[in-house]
Parts: structure tokens; sequence; C-alpha cells
């Protein structure tokens, strides 16, 4: 455990907290992207099979349990409490264009071909790409409520965050990653022009809008 990690784990919570807190609230799900929290509840769910079989800490623990509630509550909220609030139409990113290639590349490179370590590898990977049917939703509408640009950024900050904790690891500790820091600066990439617009526009009190698609 470093600085890196524990902010990159708070900024995490908080992005999930910010949203569920925004459904709760409104008694909506206006502008956020169902199929990008299925995908999260499956990266969660593939990720944490070994709370059955591994013990680290209780911290670790916690989160872990956190993260799946939070995760599955979420999906509750918006395909159940909340559906007739969900945007379907605008939420129309194929998801086997990612599931498909995600789950073959965890087949090819992983650390060891056993079921746990594939899975895991499988949730590395797919938690890279998993934020962009939520980002296609944004840029098909051509903008996003403030609350929602407040998820997306702790979301970002959470995998910045991240690639600190393994440079640190590396320097400290002669760690080294190379399936979750490849995914996790593949992830932070896709965030880029967002914290540009974040910075630019949001923080500035400032609606965020993007071109429409043509």
């Amino acid at each position: 455990m470093n600085i890196f990690r524990i902010l990159g784990d708070l900024s995490h919570l908080l992005a999930i907290i910010i949203l569920l807190m925004k459904i709760l609230k409104s008694k909506s799900c206006a502008g956020i992207s169902g199929k990008s929290q299925i995908l999260f509840a499956l990266v969660f769910t593939t990720r944490y099979l070994d709370l059955f079989t591994t013990f680290i800490s209780v911290y670790n623990t916690v989160m872990k349990v956190i993260f799946l509630i939070c995760a599955y509550v979420t999906v509750y909220m918006i395909y159940v409490r909340f559906q007739k609030t969900f945007d379907s139409e605008n939420d129309s990113f194929r998801l086997e264009f990612l599931l498909v290639p995600v789950t073959g590349l965890s087949f090819l490179e992983n650390h060891s071909f056993t079921p746990l370590e594939i899975l895991w590898t499988f949730s590395i990977y797919l938690e890279s790409v998993a934020i962009l049917p939520q980002l296609f939703m944004i840029s098909k509408t051509g903008e996003a409520e403030t609350i929602t640009t407040h998820y997306l950024f702790f979301l970002g900050l959470y995998r910045a965050l991240y690639i600190a904790n393994w440079v640190w690891r590396y320097h400290t500790e002669n760690f080294y990653d190379q399936i979750a820091v490849v995914s996790g600066v593949v992830q932070t990439i896709f965030y880029c022009d967002f914290f540009y617009l974040y910075v630019t526009k949001v923080l500035k009190g400032k609606k965020l809008s993007l071109p429409m698609p043509v």
C-alpha cells in the first residue's frame, strides 16, 4: 500500500458514490450508460472471485465487497427501479465489439493459464474499455450533466493515480505488472480529451457539450 493506491481507491469509490447519489437524488438515470455499468459489474465480478480463496487484508476485502455491491445496485437502479428514465435509444454501443476481443486477448495474454487468472486478466482488459459506451453516449447526445462529468472525472483520476502507484511500486519494490500497466495507460488515454473539457468548461461553471456525430 502507498498513498497513490489509497487515493486511487478513494477516487474510484467517490466516483461510484457520486453516480449512485445522482440517481437516487434525481430519481433518474438520464445520461447514464447502463451498458458501461454492466461492464463494470462484470469487471468486479470476474476480478474479485479471489474473495472466496484468498485473504489479503481487511481493507482489501471490504473495498472489494463495497465495489461489488455498488456495481450491482447501480445496474438495478438503471434497469429496474428507474427503468422508465433510462435512455436506451442513445445507449446503443455494441458490447460484443468489446467483449469478443477482450475475451480472446485474456486467453492469449495472461500470467498463467488457470481459470481464476484468465478471469482476472479478462477483468483488467475489460476495465480499460468499459467506459467507452458512456463516452459514446455522451458524444451521441452532444452533452452531459455536470454530476455525470464529476463521476467521469473521478473515475479517470482513479486510473491516473494507479499509474502513479505502479511507478512508485516499480521504484520501491521493483514490481511491474505489464498487463495491468498497459491496460491502465490505455484506459487513461480514453479520458484525456474529457479531462481537458472538464478543466476548461465544467470547473468554470459551463455545461459540457460535445460535437454531435455526423
